[in-house]
């Protein structure tokens, strides 16, 4: 999908979050850092869970 943002776009937005993190973390730290829609939606598709690092992150969003 063309309307997913890269990884670093993302984590751009995820920076000082502390690991392992939920997804509501997740999403509540990337609306509070200012991420643009595209980013928030991608978030949002993930599985809720807990994640571990920047890495399973990336990963989780590219098999949204």
């Amino acid at each position: 999908m063309a309307d997913t943002p890269n990884p670093i776009q993302i984590q751009k937005f995820l920076g000082g979050v502390d690991y392992p993190a939920t997804k509501d973390t997740l999403v509540s730290h990337a609306k509070d850092s200012g991420a643009d829609g595209n980013v928030l939606d991608a978030l949002q598709k993930i599985a809720d869970k807990e994640y571990d690092s920047p890495a399973a992150v990336s990963s989780a969003v590219s098999d949204a």
